[in-house]
C-alpha cells in the first residue's frame, strides 16, 4: 500500500515539474518542440543526472519509457492550455513543492540503495529534486532556481539530510521517507507563505590605506 502511494506521488511529480517546464516555454512564446524539450527536461532531468552519476545505467526513463512519454504527452497538452495553468499558479506552486519534497528523499534513497555513502545520497536527494528546474531555466533563458533567493534548493537539501539520517539511524523505511518528505515540504511550505528568503551577501566598504598600514 505505501509503495503505491509513494508510486502515485512519483508520477505526480512527474507531471506537476513537466508543466512547469512548459509554461517556461508558453512565456518565452516557444513552439510545440520548445514546449517538449523544457518540459520532458524538467520533469525527468534531474532523476537523469542522478541515474547517471551513481552509475544506475541505463537511467530510470529508459527502463521505463512510461516517464518519458508522460512527459511529452504533459507538453503537448501545455500547449493548447497553458492559459489554465498560468492562471492558478499559486496552486502550481503547492504542487511544486509536493514533487520537490518528494523527489528530495526518493533520490537520496535510491543513491542509498546504489551503495552511496551518506553525504553522496544526500547530494543526490538535492540533484533530483533540482536539477531539472536548474536545466529548465537555462534552457529557457531564465535565472536559474538555485540563484534565486527562495528558499527552495534549502528546502530540498533539509528534506533529503532528514531522510538520510533516519534511514542510517535504522528508522522503518515508511517512517525516514515520510520524515524527509514533511521535512522539505514544511520549509517550502513556510517559505511560500511567510516569504522567506536566505540572506543575501552585502558589500562592505573596504579598509583605507592608513587602516592596512597604519605607520
Amino acid at each position: 500500500m505505501f509503495d503505491t502511494f509513494t508510486a502515485l506521488l512519483d508520477w505526480f511529480g512527474i507531471v506537476v515539474f513537466a508543466t512547469t517546464g512548459a509554461l517556461v516555454a508558453s512565456r518565452k512564446q516557444m513552439d510545440l518542440v520548445g514546449f517538449v524539450l523544457l518540459g520532458t527536461a524538467t520533469g525527468i532531468g534531474g532523476g537523469t543526472i542522478r541515474d547517471t552519476l551513481i552509475d544506475a545505467l541505463p537511467v530510470f526513463w529508459v527502463r521505463e519509457p512510461a516517464y518519458l512519454v508522460t512527459c511529452v504527452l504533459v507538453s503537448c497538452t501545455a500547449f493548447f492550455l497553458a492559459h489554465i495553468p498560468h492562471s492558478r499558479l499559486k496552486l502550481l506552486l503547492w504542487c511544486d513543492a509536493v514533487g520537490m519534497a518528494l523527489f528530495a528523499v526518493t533520490g537520496a534513497e535510491k543513491a542509498l540503495l546504489a551503495d552511496a555513502g551518506p553525504i553522496a545520497a544526500v547530494a543526490m536527494g538535492v540533484i533530483t529534486a533540482t536539477f531539472g528546474g536548474i536545466v529548465r531555466d537555462i534552457l529557457g533563458g531564465e535565472s536559474p532556481v538555485i540563484l534565486s533567493r527562495e528558499i527552495y534548493v534549502s528546502a530540498a537539501l533539509g528534506g533529503a539530510v532528514i531522510f538520510v539520517a533516519l534511514a542510517l539511524a535504522g528508522i522503518a523505511r515508511e517512517y525516514a521517507l515520510a520524515g524527509g518528505f514533511w521535512a522539505a515540504f514544511a520549509i517550502r511550505a513556510a517559505a511560500l507563505r511567510w516569504d522567506w528568503c536566505l540572506p543575501r551577501y552585502r558589500p562592505r566598504p573596504g579598509r583605507t590605506r592608513d587602516e592596512i598600514d597604519p605607520r
